[in-house]
């Protein structure tokens, strides 16, 4: 990782932190795990993303934190940093202590009411032990190495966040030295969550850990040798990519070489079982150089995002939420989409309206025998994708094939690579964006010959275009033939791959060059509409609002008389509610059953009703630092989709929604009186998806 001395912290003190305001995502989407009208399966679901999110956040912003401290030595230069680092340290033992908690007192207990057992070896009968047993030595044994440290075996390289043990050892070995630890590696091709027999599992269906398993039969990897004691241990990694993008001559081939050094970054946390022993903790994190304060001491497996493997192994629908069937619009379009296209816009609601449109999009494109060229940028789009494979086909079909692949894509840098060679052999142009900005926009193009004259039509949404994704988390798309829109959307792509400055954009806002200033003028009008004695209205829905210039613009909003209501899935740093500050601005955050991921920018502007949908949260990162995206919706009866599906619904939620306080503090919404209990995502399941389809939370 680079490291950087920035943080997002004023003296101030107007702005709340950043990553304690991560972390309190991450309660509120524990607070999911803890909601007993929520199915169990879904509940468990929920304490495993909690470890996924926990998992990115070590990986990237406490790394980034640690890394910035390493500048000069120590954190002990960086007293600022270090205060900030021990804030988020009692927070991260905090959450993770109540994650356990549910897990172990409420989850867990539930669910093995409901017949679904997870097995310590405790647990475990005769006949069950005796096939974990056969399973250890036919399937778990013959790949475990276990290495006895001494001079010539010193302490092995460490996978990130992979299932390893750590065992004390009395005696001699077979050579007689008192080699006293030793190290023992979880093979990572065998499943962690193991299926019981049904003969055996007694009352419904039993799991059991591969943790457990070795745990069980640890012993019997140390012939002649007493285990005095063991512990499973899990280290977390820097895992952010790095690479000198000024001298490199080709990113790809330096990122194949930066995600083999990723596995083993700079350890950042240590997690291990609760019980493990004093010495050992502490000889592991002399290894990885380490404090106590990055030791995490858990009450169950080290690594909770591995009972998601168990979920799907259940068969009980009624541990889950019901299946969802999202609308179909294909309806509306018929069998010829550019037809459709030409008489209006198409405006899509994801999860609620299916993804499937944008791919038959692409698809007939590829085989549309006017289509000339398509273009696309791909973020984030999974190992198996029908769209991409659309995308190979046009090209050996001998369309101009153009797409913008963003090769540093945290986590999908793998996938994008494997999908540009594919790309590259079919004969399709391939880039990979802006060397030091990431593309961040999601924007796809479509040229047509129709009567002799080139004809555009695009698409432009606010999520990525992944396959998985586009079925959990909440996204806009919109489809068009506006040729105003359509032409600026080509002007995006060629300053993408000539790396010219972009001609004047009349209707998208784009970053790194206006998206900013924009938006600032955009929240100034309002202001300035609100001195003049007229109603200020802005309504903002984003993922993270961090941006210290857009914050400031919106107290000046505030106290200028401007209403304001911000709905902020994750880390929100502007304090609503402050009196002479921002006692106008409501700040809101809704989880639900879907990831709310949507970002809509509305502004009121003297009854204009400007809509804005957007690939960029409020965040520097996005507004300087990646090529993002915001385009108008024109259409007034979109517009008002928008609104009464994007907006106002979430504005009403007091069901999954929570309120901000100005201490940072979240308190949950709950009906008033005798107010209906009313979710955002219900409704939307109700009203958008397929009549007669069974939804619900």
């Amino acid at each position: 990782m680079k490291p950087e001395l920035h943080m997002e912290v004023t003296k101030s003190g107007i702005l709340l932190d950043r990553e304690l305001s991560q972390l309190t995502f991450n309660r509120r989407v524990m607070a999911q795990a803890e909601d007993p009208n929520i199915p169990l399966l879904e509940r468990l679901r929920y304490l495993c993303i909690v470890s996924s999110n926990m998992d990115e956040f070590f990986e990237v912003r406490v790394a980034s934190l640690l890394a910035a401290g390493s500048i000069g030595g120590t954190l002990a230069g960086h007293p600022a940093l270090a205060a900030n680092l021990e804030r988020i340290g009692k927070e991260c033992h905090a959450l993770v202590e109540r994650q356990y908690e549910i897990l172990n007192n409420d989850v867990l207990p539930a669910l093995r009411e409901a017949g679904v057992h997870l097995l310590r070896d405790s647990d475990r009968n005769e006949a069950q032990r005796a096939w974990v047993k056969q399973y250890f030595d036919r399937e778990v044994r013959p790949l475990l190495t276990p290495i006895g440290l001494d001079p010539a075996h010193p302490f092995p390289q460490v996978v990130n966040k992979s299932l390893n043990f750590i065992v004390s050892l009395s005696g001699k070995d077979a050579f007689g030295r008192g080699t006293a630890i030793a190290i023992v590696k979880a093979p990572r091709v065998l499943p962690r969550v193991i299926k019981l027999p049904d003969d055996i599992s007694g009352d419904g269906v039993s799991f059991c850990l591969l943790s457990s398993v070795i745990h069980a039969h640890i012993s019997d990897l140390f012939a002649g040798r007493e285990v005095i004691a063991y512990s499973q241990f899990r280290v977390t990694r820097d895992s952010d990519l790095w690479v000198d993008e000024d001298e490199v001559k080709n990113l790809r081939q330096a990122l194949k070489g930066e995600l083999v050094g990723r596995q083993f970054g700079t350890s950042v946390r240590l997690e291990v079982a609760r019980n493990c022993p004093p010495e050992l903790s502490q000889f592991l994190l002399d290894q990885f150089s380490l404090d106590q304060s990055r030791l995490y001491r858990v009450n169950g497996p080290v690594n909770l995002v591995r009972l998601s493997e168990m979920i799907d192994h259940v068969k009980q629908p009624e541990l889950r939420f019901p299946p969802f069937f999202p609308g179909l619009a294909h309806k509306a379009i018929g069998n010829d989409i550019f037809a459709a296209l030409n008489k209006h816009d198409i405006l899509l609601h994801h999860p609620y309206q299916s993804f499937q449109t944008v791919i038959d999009f692409i698809r007939s494109a590829a085989y549309d025998p006017s289509v000339v060229a398509i273009k696309q940028t791909i973020y984030r789009t999974g190992m198996n994708s029908d769209l991409m494979e659309s995308l190979i086909t046009a090209a050996k079909m001998g369309k101009e094939v153009t797409v913008i692949v963003e090769l540093m894509a945290r986590f999908d840098e793998e996938a994008n690579i494997n999908w540009a060679d594919k790309l590259e052999q079919a004969g399709a142009q391939v880039v990979y964006g802006v060397v030091g900005l990431k593309t961040h926009a999601k924007v796809a193009l479509v040229i047509r010959r129709e009567d002799g004259a080139l004809r555009f039509y695009a698409h432009l949404g606010t999520g990525n275009y992944h396959p998985t994704t586009t079925k959990l988390y909440t996204d806009f798309g919109l489809l068009t033939a506006n040729q105003d829109l359509a032409v600026e959307v080509n002007e995006v792509f060629i300053h993408l791959t000539s790396l010219t400055k972009p001609h004047n954009l009349n209707h998208l806002w784009l970053a790194p060059f206006g998206l900013q200033s924009e938006i600032i003028k955009a929240i100034r009008n309002e202001a300035k509409i609100a001195r003049s004695g007229r109603r200020g209205r802005i309504i903002v829905k984003v993922n993270a609002l961090v941006d210290e210039s857009v914050i400031r613009a919106l107290y000046a909003a505030s106290t200028d008389g401007v209403k304001i209501d911000l709905i902020v899935r994750g880390a929100c740093t502007l304090k609503p509610g402050v009196p002479g500050l921002s006692e106008n601005i409501k700040v809101r955050s809704v989880i639900g059953r879907f990831l709310e991921h949507s970002r809509i920018y509305y502004f009121r502007n003297d009854l204009a009703h400007d809509v804005y949908l957007a690939s960029a949260d409020w965040m520097s990162r996005n507004l300087f630092r990646r090529v993002e995206v915001a385009f108008p919706v024109l259409d007034r009866a979109l517009k008002r989709r928008v609104i009464a599906e994007g907006l106002n619904p979430y504005l009403k939620d007091n069901t999954n929604a929570w309120e901000l306080e100005p201490t940072g503090h979240y308190a949950r919404r709950k009906p008033r009186g005798k107010q209906t209990p009313f979710s955002a995502q219900q409704y939307l399941m109700h009203t958008l998806g397929t009549p007669g389809a069974e939804v619900g939370e």
